[in-house]
Formats: C-alpha cells, structure tokens, sequence
C-alpha cells in the first residue's frame, strides 16, 4: 500500500474543512477523489501534496510519515504532481521542458554556459516517447495544444520516477477525446510502472471510466468508497452529489436569522 491516509482533519479558524477523513491508495491503481464543490478535496489533496499541513491525522508514503513534510521533500521521496492548470515554461521547447525536471531530480544546477538543451537528452526523449510527445520534442510549448502540454506535464511529472503520483483535475479545459486519450494513457503507465494514482477530477464519465477506486467526500467527511458500481449505487452519494435534486443536512440551521 503506497498511501495510507488516517483520520486526517484540517480547520481554518475554526471550519473543519477536512473531518476525519481514513483511506488507501495501492500500487497499480488509480484512485479518484471525488465530491462536491466545498467538499474538501483540494484541501485533503493539498495535504497528501505538502502545501497544507495537517491540524491532526497520518499521511504516510511507503510507510514513512510525510504529514506537514515540505512538497519539495515530498517529491523527492517519490511522489509527482499534475496540476489543474498545467505548468510548463511556454518559451521553451517541449523536450527542455523535460530536462529541466531530470536536472532538478538529480540536483544538478544549469550555468549560463550549460543550457537545458545540453542536459539528460536520451532520458527526456524516452519520457517524450511514453507520452506520445516525442515528435514534438523541438517545439515550443505554447505553440501546442493544450491537451499536448497535458501530455507534456505527464512526462515532466514521470521524470521523477515518481512511485505515486497526484493529478489535480488532469482533465480541465480538455475537450471529450483529448480526457480519453490522456486517462487512457495514464491508466496504460500506472500498469507498465506499478505506480499509484491519486487524481480529482469533476468530470464524472472520467471517473467511472478509469478509476479502480473512488473516495467521495462531502462537507469535509468521507460518505463513501470503492469501485465504481458500489459508488454510483451508493444513496448517500446520489442524494449529495449524483443528483437527486436533494442535499444532506447541512451543518447549521437557522431561526429568525440567528445560526444554531
């Protein structure tokens, strides 16, 4: 088991914006985080990640405890990271794009007189080639697509040989068959590498296409969790988030105005 998250809790001010939430992601298997707007979803994903640091509860990675661990630290131990808005530097090509993040994993600093271009070449295109990416290797990142620069985030993200890896919201901005071809994809190396995937995503047909799990929180509590059958079927979930038309009990009720 890669992840193993416990009885993790996160208050601002008081709001408990995560509450108690308990669960696993394995190797070999992608993992969806799913829920409703102000669920708590970024916030126990930003948590995992390290840019959040727990008020109380266990995150531990291959059984060593990263709760309130630096992202950078966390990264290094094995853990990469997509974001909802892809991050790539557009000025550059696709495949410096990929030897900066080689260069960065194995700590080795580019001078002035060293460009990226001259760096980790054969282990970029390798990257490049897994992605789909490497006929694109010599062009600049904002020229493409933005499905492409999806793919070319993947491939930075792998650079680390990452054994989990979290994607938050891979699929945002994407048109119907860009979010097949790059969930496909990233199904496809989950297998050949056996790592872990961790991913929020809103688009409910990418969830239950390719995730092997779902966790559904809602107003910061897990209401439920396994594969896709048992979810959808799950009444809790289709009353506060499948569709009902009806929500759950909200957490505070009000009379003449006064909150209680």
């Amino acid at each position: 088991m890669l992840l193993r998250v416990g009885n993790l809790s996160k208050s601002f001010d008081g709001f408990k914006a995560v509450d108690g939430v308990t669960f696993e992601v394995p190797a070999g298997r992608l993992v969806a985080l799913i829920g409703p707007n102000g669920a708590g979803k970024s916030t126990c994903f930003n948590m995992v990640n390290g840019q959040l640091k727990p008020t109380s509860g266990s995150i531990r990675f291959n059984n060593q405890e990263i709760a309130g661990m630096r992202p950078r630290d966390i990264w290094r131990l094995g853990v990469g990271r997509t974001f909802q808005i892809a991050a790539t530097f557009n000025s550059m090509t696709v495949i410096e794009n990929v030897q900066i993040a080689l260069a960065s994993r194995d700590k080795h600093l580019l001078g002035l007189w060293k460009p990226a271009s001259a760096s980790h070449t054969d282990e970029a295109m390798a990257l490049l080639e897994q992605v789909g990416m490497a006929g694109h290797a010599r062009r600049a990142c904002g020229v493409l697509a933005y499905g492409d620069v999806k793919r070319v985030e993947l491939a930075i993200a792998l650079a680390n040989q990452p054994k989990l890896l979290l994607m938050d919201e891979p699929t945002a901005g994407m048109a119907p068959n860009e979010r097949n071809d790059l969930m496909a994809l990233t199904k496809q190396l989950v297998k050949e590498r056996d790592i872990g995937v961790l991913f929020t995503e809103h688009s409910m047909d990418v969830v239950f296409e390719y995730a092997d799990k779902l966790i559904v929180l809602a107003r910061g509590k897990l209401i439920a969790q396994g594969d896709a059958e048992t979810v959808r079927n799950h009444a809790h979930v289709q009353e506060v988030y499948l569709g009902t038309g009806k929500s759950f009990t909200p957490r505070a009720t009000f009379a003449g105005g006064v909150r209680r």
